[in-house]
């Protein structure tokens, strides 16, 4: 048994989660955590799992549809962080995104809720730790963003 089984973990490796910062009008994309989930309640930068093989940038377009009904392109990594939770660790990489031209608006698919923020309602206790480390470089973001 390994080390990882002993103390009750579900696996040795990271869940790698894709996650898009997708800015426009001065404000972020942000989306809700489902009731029962992992962190419920929690509002996030939105996107998923990556699943074995996937490309990270090809399964935050898939989730971003699959979860807010949008189609997105995703451009460059922004910020890459690891946190380790008790029941599970977790490698997330942020990528900026845009809204493709003809894109319906963000509405909750497979969330609670999808909101835009500006950067004062940006608070880190609403967050799940693992997404703190990317709110000063989005907030930094907003500071600058004329309407992207």
């Amino acid at each position: 048994m390994s080390h990882d089984a002993a103390e009750g973990k579900t696996s040795r490796y990271p869940v790698i989660v894709a996650a898009a910062v997708l800015l426009r009008g001065g404000r972020v994309l942000l989306s809700q955590r489902k009731a029962g989930s992992h962190l419920a309640g929690a509002w996030e930068f939105p996107g998923g799992k990556v699943e074995p093989g996937e490309d990270p940038r090809a399964a935050l377009a898939r989730e971003l549809e699959e979860e807010l009904g949008v189609t997105a392109v995703v451009g460059a990594p922004v910020e890459v962080t690891f946190h380790a939770y008790p029941e599970k660790s977790v490698l997330l990489l942020f990528f900026e995104a845009s809204l493709t031209e003809g894109s319906a608006e963000p509405r909750p698919l497979d969330v609670a809720d999808v909101r835009w923020a500006a950067a004062h309602e940006l608070r880190d206790e609403d967050f799940p730790p693992a997404d703190v480390a990317v709110l000063a470089w989005v907030r930094r973001a907003l500071g600058t963003a004329t309407d992207r």
